[in-house]
């Protein structure tokens, strides 16, 4: 029994000490905070690359279909070291924790992030999918749009990610596809109290959550208003 409690220990030694080693960047602090200074260099030198290359952006290629705040990466190979020192610590390049994207790229290039801890724990969910066999459907919220039954994927409790509005538990919804996604009613209530802003039914209101914000709403539905003047689930 001594041997055997011993040997686990060594094993469990073992793998703090390798995870140390494969992740010492994201372990740091400084990484994980989204300086708006590192924000705003970016802005700088992203700004600098389009003069210089006749309105072209420094960005990855994505799908056509692939979700407007995160369809835009920022790629730092073509801005740095020219137009940036170097890619900031926070940034997923970097070892850091946040996704840098543009958003508006056809009026105004904005630079932006998105923590990508939220992929992280998406991606677990879809493996338990995966391996289920079938999608783990509860109550409908919206058209095509349902909660996740947790305990028919080995889950006890409900999965939420850190808002990065408000710093509130944001749930998990899934649609008929398998698709999860990061439900973000709770920030856009409180947006649409504080605002003056009055959007129109059907227009898609995700852009309040980006205004004073360095996020972007990752992994998201398009949301409208309902007669309340309340977030839905925008529906075709």
């Amino acid at each position: 029994m001594k041997r055997i409690g011993l040997t686990g220990i060594i094993l469990l030694l073992t793998m703090s000490i390798l995870s140390g080693c494969l992740y010492p960047e994201e372990k740091l602090s400084q990484n994980q905070i989204p300086y708006d200074t590192q924000v705003k260099a970016v802005q700088e030198a992203v700004e600098q690359y389009q003069n210089d290359n006749s309105g072209l952006l420094p960005i990855k290629t994505r799908d056509q279909d692939t979700p407007i705040y995160q369809k835009y990466p920022i790629d730092f190979r073509k801005i740095s070291p020219q137009y940036l020192p170097e890619v900031p610590g926070n940034a997923f390049e970097n070892g850091g924790i946040f996704q840098y994207v543009l958003t508006d790229v056809e009026d105004n290039p904005t630079v932006k992030i998105f923590d990508l801890r939220m992929a992280e724990k998406i991606r677990e969910i879809k493996i338990r999918i995966q391996a289920q066999g079938y999608p783990p459907f509860k109550e409908q919220v919206a058209q095509n749009v349902y909660k996740l039954n947790y305990k028919e994927i080995g889950l006890e409790g409900e999965v939420y990610v850190d808002s990065p509005y408000s710093n509130k538990k944001l749930p998990l919804v899934i649609n008929g596809s398998g698709e999860i996604f990061v439900d973000y009613s709770m920030d856009l209530y409180e947006k649409l109290q504080s605002t003056d802003q009055t959007p129109g039914k059907g227009e898609d209101i995700r852009s309040l959550l980006t205004e004073d914000s360095p996020f972007v709403p990752a992994y998201s539905l398009p949301y409208t208003i309902d007669e309340k003047k309340e977030p839905v689930f925008m529906t075709k």
